[in-house]
């Protein structure tokens, strides 16, 4: 059984701790929050002990789950890595890509398992493609959401973009080649929306946009490919499937419906599958795949280079944002 320990039990750390509840192999032994208020909130509704310092709790755990505000994410991590715990840190890693590379140093130096909440790799929409075959030339995303208050300490690109960053990362086996970023802040500090344009060497072309201002939530990643089209939706967990195959074909295709049409290399046959959306628990399923990279001694999920990299992308749109900002200022 591996004790773990929760750090931060606002609104999300109680959804974790929820979570970590329902995972086999994994005990709960208590958490650390120095605010009152939410210590107060969590004692009373999960029975769960509080210690009182982060040391007390790291000498008790084999792992620490991370649910607190970025800003304190690198220092927690730091301590707890040095301590020889395995970590799950919630997604933007830390504040800086600096930060997010002296973990991984001393990750590698401490042999510890490092997992990144990027919760819609875990999404069911997400799951039904494990067996795709994809390739993507062209990425169209569309992440909208209505204003909340909670998320406005980090902009709208590391609080919800990076999410569709970490996807298309996972997605096209290639380097970034450039990027092009606009935004705008209207009611924070930082970016409420943006878009990014960001080619990769392959030729692969990502469009993603990202809102905190819509009147409506939306959560969509549509995927071109060669002779295919993959839509995702995030939100009420669906996927399609369209593809294009050769008359050749036709007998291997089983009893799916297909329709013939016509096109500049002769007849083609369209095919559309709606994959078999199976209902999961992402958070649940994100902890106990975490968990059983430390048992089992496999690479995380979402490993902490894959949360480095998402983050450093998100990094470069935004110092583009803030760079175009000034120009009007």
């Amino acid at each position: 059984m591996l004790r773990i320990g929760v750090l931060g039990v606002g609104h999300l750390g109680k959804i974790h701790i929820k979570c970590i509840n329902l995972v086999e192999d994994l005990e709960l032994v208590g958490f650390f929050d120095p605010n009152e208020e939410n210590a107060k909130s969590a004692m009373a509704q999960y029975n769960i002990h509080r210690f009182e310092s982060l040391d007390a709790l790291l000498d008790a755990v084999d792992a620490v789950d991370i649910v607190t505000p970025t800003v304190t994410h690198f220092e927690l991590a730091k301590k707890a890595i040095k301590k020889g715990k395995h970590v799950f840190i919630e997604k933007p890693i830390t504040e800086t890509p600096t930060q997010a590379k002296e973990l991984l140093e001393l990750m590698q130096k401490h042999q510890v398992k490092v997992q990144v909440g990027h919760v819609e790799r875990f999404n069911p929409a997400m799951l039904a493609l494990d067996e795709a075959s994809l390739n993507p030339m062209f990425i169209e995303v569309h992440r909208l959401a209505t204003f909340n208050p909670r998320g406005t300490d980090v902009s709208v690109v590391l609080d919800l973009m990076i999410h569709d960053l970490d996807i298309i990362l996972n997605l096209v086996k290639s380097p970034v080649k450039s990027v092009h970023a606009t935004g705008v802040s209207v009611v924070s500090s930082t970016a409420d929306l943006s878009n990014a344009r960001i080619e990769f060497e392959n030729g692969c072309i990502a469009n993603v946009t990202a809102s905190r201002l819509s009147l409506k939530q939306m959560r969509k990643v549509r995927l071109f490919q060669k002779d295919g089209y993959i839509s995702l939706d995030f939100l009420t967990k669906k996927a399609e499937v369209v593809r294009l195959h050769d008359i050749s074909e036709k007998e291997n295709l089983g009893d799916k419906p297909v329709i013939e049409i016509d096109t500049e290399k002769g007849k083609k046959l369209l095919q559309m599958e709606i994959p078999e959306i199976k209902p999961v628990n992402s958070i649940e399923m994100e902890l106990a795949t975490f968990t059983e990279s430390i048992i089992n001694d496999t690479t995380p999920k979402v490993t902490l280079e894959d949360g480095y990299r998402a983050l450093a992308l998100a990094y470069e749109i935004s110092a583009q944002i803030t760079a175009r900002e000034e120009t009007f200022l």
